[in-house]
């Protein structure tokens, strides 16, 4: 649905929510619903949607995304051809086999930092992202963005070929013009020349940087990253003179207190962070312990989700609270001042206190140099630093000469004619108040090295397209220094060169060759250490020693800021998916919602309840904001749980380039951003008289009124551990149905709601595996997402404060299938391993199964949204699973339990004359999960880890009343709260 207030004042009355949810217990997903808005009673009043109100225009090619996403290539590049033909293998490589996938470790970047994926190659063709299990940062799981890399590789809208002044050149004639750059630099000692980085921990790179300034002593290097969050090492030079960053262990925490850090969504150990916070919080049995989460936040996030007790404040007021609690541990003066009540200070720093060495005291990674250094000052005080935390030499450090500020600077000031942009688009990034297109205008010559042609590249005198890093041969660290390989997958598509070929360039080596750059670099590595590293993914031991410091008492000097005044506090966060911007022409990207509002293709400004009450603004209605001489107009969107008084905007939108970009709508928060700053005080906000349209897919698949999320509280769970059905009504156990005989396997899923974060991660796993289409905002808004797998978000609780909860919905595969009953032409079948199957060369698309099924999980396919066309298949057809067959236009589908790999796995079993093993079938969504929230299995085999599962006292299934019997069933979330802070014994299901 999309949200548009349909006049001035239209604001649901948030003190009527307030009273109504003042009792508490009730679940719900958002505050349309609870006021029963017209647009919410549309939506769950209709199978589909406005289908009656409004039915599809003629389909717009351009809108549908040709289909797969990015399908429209740059107008007018001579690079830009028709699909040619597949030529066969003269001779076939002795290690392929036609129709069995093969797999390759490498290691994708994440906002500069490494994280180990393994990748599915079809003949040479890459279809799917995994993680490695032997990575430290990725531990076998992977999120949104790395599942999209093999949508990015294939990407139509990709630069194809050198551009000189905006017309195509051949990379002969680039390394020309090197050469001729190369002669002045060696003549000058690169005087006037400049190269500007962004983020990197590749140890090559760096080498590569320093050998430059050896040979260009005058040349200038400067680095630009939107997405920066220097605090930590700011502190850590303050406190101890040199660039430190934390590495947290959270399976030795016991009780931890986050300050305004989202561990769990972001950063470069989110992924190893999930899996081990996770792991500390599994109960099976009234006897287990849990850990225990304290957030304070500004910006709800999905770390705020999972804890226990959460704190909304201003992102002004973090400092205080840091400084409160440095003082409470320590014993210092100075507690005063802090918004936390002391009832919550006192109980956290009991929980602290009695954990000792295993608590931990997190700081955001937006937050000021302060805040990092009272964390690392409570976590010393007790006793945790070199335990549930420990300090590294920081794997991103890099001596330069300053920020894309102090570049803009010196081209004015200094005689600097000459800058090489690496991969960075600041154009697009930069910072309000920064004129980088009047300071680059001013070059003599602009050489930019990137991805696509984008807002940079299109002011560069030569732009030279970059090879995809599916494609490229380079070294990255994690978040824990650890280095690994990144080998590729495919020859170039588009003769993309990789930045190491670049600097080999510009160092006189104009014939380098990729591979023999890197092996010139690890010349440790003899033949068989090399072999290992590609095929392990990591290096053996390279991971960061923590380095031994003591915190000075008085935190080296450092203060908190000045309070603000009045006014109301900006917070900067970048997209979840799109980042700073950089995969916005990622269609899976754009149509995956948001994990806490469920926006799709487009951002909002989001506002607490009080905040829009006093506005009198409701959601989608423009308000502007203005802040340090600059402003931005955005729609409003009500968040529960959001500070008052405060503004979240949004990175990653805004962009026109891009054909896949350019169709999304939303703001661009760049406008409004000062320097690196991720907040701001003393904002303005005023409301416009108009209303702008925010999709969101939250009101989709609505199954209201009914026992949905069943949660309680760790004590709870103790005195009645089947709490999962107090006041639920029971299951029947008569049933007109047929029943089915299982004589081989019976396959079954478990979902661990307590587990699940929200991430999304499984949503876009399920969709890259199962060649699941974008369908555009016109049917996103529509409520025709063509997802098999949702994640649903509900709250419970007051309007200001409420819990959240996640619940994973894919199909349930009922033993009792309604669905199956009523298809005319039996395409919904029941197969012999209890899969609820379609078969899509029968269905008719008469829907009738949509219709019968309670649980809203199966799509309409309305539109042709990919193309079976040969003369009109382009690149994007390369990211198909040939696996899983491509849906045509008036067929139902839905969830399969990724019915291909149980095929796969089930004839390599019988080529063994076996049995398949317990855990050899691993679903897509399985998979990709980073606290391994799913387990999947034969239920035939006692043994079986989904068995064991199903026997926790906590398994419910969804709607079992309805007498569905379904396979996937849920384990109710479980909570930890202070007993002095939460009624003991609470416990609730709505």
């Amino acid at each position: 649905m999309s949200a548009i207030a349909d006049k001035p004042g239209s604001a649901i009355d948030i003190e009527a929510l307030r009273k109504r949810l003042a009792h508490g217990g009730e679940i719900w997903r958002s505050l349309d619903e609870v006021a029963g808005t017209a647009e919410f009673r549309r939506f769950v009043e209709a199978e589909f949607p406005a289908i009656a109100e409004r039915l599809p225009a003629k389909p717009n090619r351009r809108t549908l995304l040709k289909l797969m996403g990015a399908s429209l290539s740059l107008a007018g590049l001579a690079a830009c051809s028709r699909a040619e033909k597949i030529v066969p293998y003269v001779r076939q490589p002795e290690i392929l086999v036609p129709g069995k996938p093969v797999y390759y470790a490498t290691t994708l970047s994440s906002d500069g930092f490494g994280i180990g994926a393994i990748v599915e190659s079809h003949e040479g063709r890459p279809t799917k992202i995994e993680g490695n299990p032997d990575h430290p940062a990725s531990r076998g799981a992977t999120d949104a963005v790395m599942q999209a890399a093999v949508l990015t590789l294939f990407d139509p809208d990709r630069s194809r070929t050198p551009l000189k002044d905006g017309q195509p050149a051949s990379y002969g004639d680039f390394l020309k013009a090197m050469a001729g750059l190369v002669s002045r630099w060696t003549a000058s000692q690169g005087q006037g020349g400049a190269l500007l980085v962004e983020a990197t921990t590749s140890p090559m790179l760096a080498a590569q940087l320093d050998a430059l300034r050896t040979r260009y002593p005058r040349l200038k290097l400067y680095r630009h990253d939107p997405l920066a969050m220097p605090a930590a090492m700011e502190a850590s030079r303050a406190l101890f003179g040199s660039a430190l960053t934390p590495v947290y262990r959270f399976d030795r925490a016991e009780t931890i207190v986050s300050l305004d850090a989202d561990f769990l969504g972001e950063g470069p150990g989110r992924l190893a962070y999930a899996r081990d916070f996770a792991a500390r919080r599994r109960v099976r049995d009234p006897s287990d312990q849990m850990s225990r989460l304290y957030a304070v936040e500004s910006t709800p996030t999905i770390t705020g989700a999972a804890a226990d007790h959460r704190l909304a404040i201003k992102p002004s007021d973090v400092e205080a609270v840091a400084a409160g609690l440095n003082a409470t541990l320590t014993g210092q003066a100075g507690a005063s001042g802090s918004p936390v009540d002391p009832a919550l200070m006192a109980a956290l720093v009991d929980d602290l206190s009695g954990a000792g060495r295993n608590a931990l005291v997190i700081a955001g990674a937006q937050q000021s140099a302060f805040v990092h250094a009272a964390a690392f000052a409570a976590n010393a005080s007790l006793g945790a630093l070199g335990n549930t935390m420990e300090l590294i030499e920081a794997p991103d450090a890099l001596q330069v000469d300053g920020d894309l500020e102090a570049m803009c600077q010196a081209i004015g000031r200094e005689p600097i004619d000459t800058v090489v942009a690496l991969g960075a688009n600041p154009l697009h990034t930069a910072p309000a108040g920064l004129d980088v297109r009047e300071a680059f205008s001013s070059l003599k010559l602009l050489v930019h090295h990137g991805l696509y042609r984008d807002e940079t590249a299109f002011l560069a005198h030569w732009h030279l397209p970059a090879a995809h890093e599916l494609e490229s041969w380079s070294d990255i660290r994690a978040y824990d220094g650890t280095t690994s390989l990144v080998q590729p997958l495919i020859k170039p598509l588009y003769d993309g060169r990789t930045v190491h070929e670049l600097l080999a360039a510009l160092g006189g080596e104009f014939e380098a060759d990729p591979l023999s750059l890197i092996r010139q670099h690890w010349t440790q590595l003899d033949d068989d250490a090399w072999r290992k590293a590609l095929r392990d993914g990591v290096m053996a031991n390279s991971a960061a020693k923590p380095v031994s410091v003591t915190v000075p008492p008085d935190l080296a000097g450092l203060k908190p800021a000045a309070m603000a005044g009045n006014g109301i506090d900006v917070r900067f966060v970048a997209d979840p998916w799109l980042r700073d911007g950089r995969y916005a022409n990622a269609s899976w990207l754009q149509e995956l919602p948001r994990p806490l509002t469920k926006i799709v293709w487009g951002n909002a400004a989001l506002v607490s309840p009080a905040t829009a009450e006093r506005l009198k603004v409701g959601n989608g209605e423009v308000v502007n904001v203005a802040s340090n001489g600059a402003d931005v107009d955005a729609p409003a969107w009500i968040v529960p749980g959001h500070p008052d008084e405060t503004i979240t905007l949004s990175f990653g939108f805004g962009r026109k380039v891009g054909s896949v970009a350019a169709l999304s709508q939303g703001y661009d928060a760049f406008h409004l951003r000062r320097g690196s700053e991720w907040f701001a005080t003393g904002a303005a906000i005023a409301p416009r008289q108009n209303s702008m349209r925010v999709i969101t897919t939250q009101h989709h698949q609505a199954m209201e009124g009914r026992a949905i999320v069943r949660h309680a509280s760790l004590d709870a769970f103790r005195q009645n551990p089947d709490f999962v059905r107090q006041d639920a009504p029971p299951a029947p156990t008569e049933s007109l149905y047929p029943g089915w005989p299982y004589d081989q396997e019976a396959w079954a899923m478990a979902i661990d709601l307590s587990a699940c974060i929200g991430c999304m991660a499984c949503v876009s796993a399920c969709q890259a595996e199962n060649n699941i289409a974008p369908v555009g905002l016109e049917e996103c808004e529509r409520g025709h997402e063509m997802h098999w797998l949702r994640v649903d978000r509900y709250y419970a609780g007051p309007v200001d404060a409420p819990e959240t909860f996640f619940q994973p919905v894919p199909c349930m595969h009922c033993e009792k299938a309604p669905c199956e009953v009523v298809c005319p032409v039996n395409a919904t079948v029941h197969t012999h391993d209890g899969l609820n199957a379609q078969v899509y060369n029968r269905c008719i698309g008469t829907r009738y199964c949509s219709q019968n099924c309670p649980y809203k999980v199966r799509r309409f396919n309305f539109l042709d949204h990919q193309s079976f066309d040969k003369e009109e298949a382009g690149s994007e057809q390369g990211v198909h699973n040939p696996n899983v067959s491509v849906r045509s236009r008036g067929v139902m589908e839905k969830c399969t339990y990724c019915v291909q790999r149980i095929s796969a796995k089930r004839i390599q079993a019988q080529i063994e004359n076996r049995d398949i093993a317990d855990g050899e079938v691993v679903t897509a969504c399985q998979q990709a999960c980073p606290t391994q929230a799913i387990t999947f299995g034969d239920r035939n085999k006692k043994d079986a880890k989904v068995v064991r599962e199903k026997s926790a006292p906590q398994n419910y299934a969804l709607l079992e009343e309805l007498n569905t019997r379904p396979r996937t069933t849920y384990l109710g979330k479980i909570s930890n709260p202070n007993g002095k802070l939460a009624k003991p014994g609470e416990a609730t299901d709505g």
